[in-house]
């Protein structure tokens, strides 16, 4: 199965963050990822379950790795921990730092319009934690 395929993933926002992520993932560095709940029902798109195969795209919208989910677990944000914020290959020193950095990007300008107003982020948001393995560059 070629890229063309398979859906789509984007990380963040085009530009030197997704080109970060997408080369995070290209080095292994990064196995996990996050989405917000309400981001995917805002969309209507399901939450994706495992075995499910992705073309991760750059910020140019050129495919950049296909991955495959390898585990998918919908919990409130309280519940992600160090291991998982360090597989997330941001360079995070612990889940304090990785949860800053998502409350920052779940709440900022770009996710904001999307949804149509500013989510409100607690212990109980609940978040989309996936991690994968890279299925070929």
């Amino acid at each position: 199965m070629g890229h063309d395929d398979l859906p789509t993933l984007e990380l963040a926002f085009p530009g030197p963050e997704r080109d970060r992520g997408v080369a995070a993932i290209l080095t292994g560095e990064k196995t996990a990822l996050t989405g917000l709940l309400e981001i995917y029902e805002h969309a209507g798109e399901a939450v994706p379950r495992a075995g499910r195969r992705f073309c991760v795209l750059d910020s140019e919208g050129r495919p950049a790795a296909t991955i495959e989910l390898v585990e998918v677990r919908v919990v409130p944000i309280k519940d992600i921990d160090d291991d998982f914020a360090l597989a997330e290959g941001r360079g995070y020193a612990d889940v304090t730092e990785w949860r800053k950095a998502h409350e920052e990007f779940f709440r900022s300008e770009g996710v904001s319009e999307f949804l149509g107003r500013t989510p409100v982020i607690d212990d109980e948001t609940l978040v989309v934690a996936q991690r994968f393995r890279v299925v070929e560059p």
